[in-house]
C-alpha cells in the first residue's frame, strides 16, 4: 500500500465505471447463528474476486460497525459486476441462495446493495494528506489545483475559481 500523499490531489478515471455499495445490518445481535454465516460469506467472495484479475473488481473498501457493515466497491463495468453475481460457479450465488433459505424475510439480519453507473466526467473527488483511497486508488492522482481547485471545477462546471464554463448546454466537461 502506498503511504500518505502530503498534498491535495484529485482522482481522474478514464471512461465509465461502477460504484457498488453492499452491506448487512444485524437486527438481532443475540441471534449469532443467523447473522454470522452472512457475515462470513463476504470475505470468501472478496478473496475470490481479488485472486481473479479478470473479474473487473478494481477496489474494495470496508466500513465495520457494531450492527452494520458496508463495502464500497469500484468495478470496471456493470457487466463485470453482474457476471460475477450470476456465476453459478462463484461464491456469490450460493451465498445469496443460502441467505434466502436460512434467513429470508425473518428480520434477524438485513442485506442491501446500491449500484451507481458513473460516466466519465460526472464525479469529483479530493484527498488531503491521504494514502490512495476510493477513486484515488483506482484512477490517476493529479494535483487539485487550477481547474481542479474546486468541486465545480473538477466537474467541469467552472474554471476552478467559480467562473462558469460554457459547456454548450451539456453540464459535463467535454475535456
Amino acid at each position: 500500500m502506498t503511504g500518505v500523499i502530503p498534498e491535495r490531489v484529485t482522482a481522474r478515471v478514464d471512461g465509465t465505471f461502477v460504484v457498488f455499495r453492499i452491506g448487512m445490518r444485524i437486527n438481532s445481535l443475540w441471534k449469532v447463528h443467523r447473522w454470522l454465516p452472512v457475515f462470513l460469506s463476504m470475505p470468501r467472495m472478496l478473496r475470490e474476486l481479488e485472486a481473479d484479475p479478470e473479474s473487473g473488481l478494481l477496489e474494495t473498501q470496508a466500513s465495520l460497525g457494531l450492527r452494520e457493515q458496508t463495502l464500497t466497491q469500484y468495478w470496471e463495468s456493470f457487466e463485470h459486476l453482474e457476471s460475477y453475481a450470476r456465476d453459478p460457479d462463484a461464491e456469490h450465488l450460493p451465498a445469496w441462495k443460502a441467505f434466502n433459505r436460512r434467513v429470508g424475510e425473518g428480520g434477524d439480519v438485513g442485506i442491501w446493495h446500491e449500484t451507481f453507473l458513473v460516466r466519465e466526467g460526472e464525479y469529483e473527488a479530493v484527498y488531503n494528506n491521504m494514502p490512495p483511497t476510493g477513486l484515488g486508488a483506482v484512477g490517476e492522482l493529479v494535483p487539485a489545483s487550477g481547474r481542479h481547485e474546486t468541486a465545480s471545477g473538477r466537474l467541469g462546471r467552472t474554471d476552478g475559481d467559480g467562473t462558469p464554463v460554457d459547456t454548450g448546454g451539456d453540464r459535463r466537461d467535454s475535456t
